[in-house]
């Protein structure tokens, strides 16, 4: 397995929406209602919120045999070196093999000035909270979180880098 982490271009666009809706169909399936991912999936990456993504914050993507199978996105680093892990998601066939840990790491890398990465992870979500945890990432807080009418429990992580 070839293993490329790089960061996101335009052309990546198309492969990184179908990351997204696989990886959220497989992970939040029992979890949220499909009617509720399949329109945040809608709203939070068509090509219009892509493009803004690219813009204004940082998005890498892994690729292997010359596919994307995955992607973590970043917000830029605010003043206290805050940053926030909006996104990391591969398609299922390829978690457990170290590219989600390869994407926190390339984030962190070029992150200049970073010293704490928050991400909000939904409590039901055992793969992403045990990566978090395994990662070094510590609860901060909990909370209800209104997803589009479907109240999710919601942890608040950080890791300290």
């Amino acid at each position: 397995m070839e293993l490329i982490i790089r960061k996101m271009q335009k052309e990546d666009i198309q492969q990184v929406q179908q990351v997204a809706k696989t990886s959220w169909n497989s992970t939040y399936e029992g979890i949220i209602p499909l009617e509720i991912q399949e329109s945040f999936l809608k709203a939070a990456y068509n090509d219009d919120m892509m493009q803004r993504r690219l813009e204004r914050s940082f998005i890498f993507v892994s690729e292997v045999n010359g596919k994307v199978v995955g992607f973590a996105n970043f917000s830029p680093v605010k003043e206290d070196g805050m940053t926030e892990l909006l996104a990391i998601y591969l398609f299922p066939e390829y978690q457990g093999k170290g590219i989600g840990t390869a994407l926190l790491k390339e984030g962190i890398k070029n992150l200049e000035g970073v010293k704490e990465v928050f991400v909000n992870v939904e409590k039901d979500n055992q793969i992403g909270t045990n990566f978090y945890k395994a990662k070094g990432f510590e609860v901060v807080s909990e909370f209800d979180d209104d997803f589009d009418g479907h109240i999710l429990k919601t942890v608040r992580m950080v890791l300290k880098v």
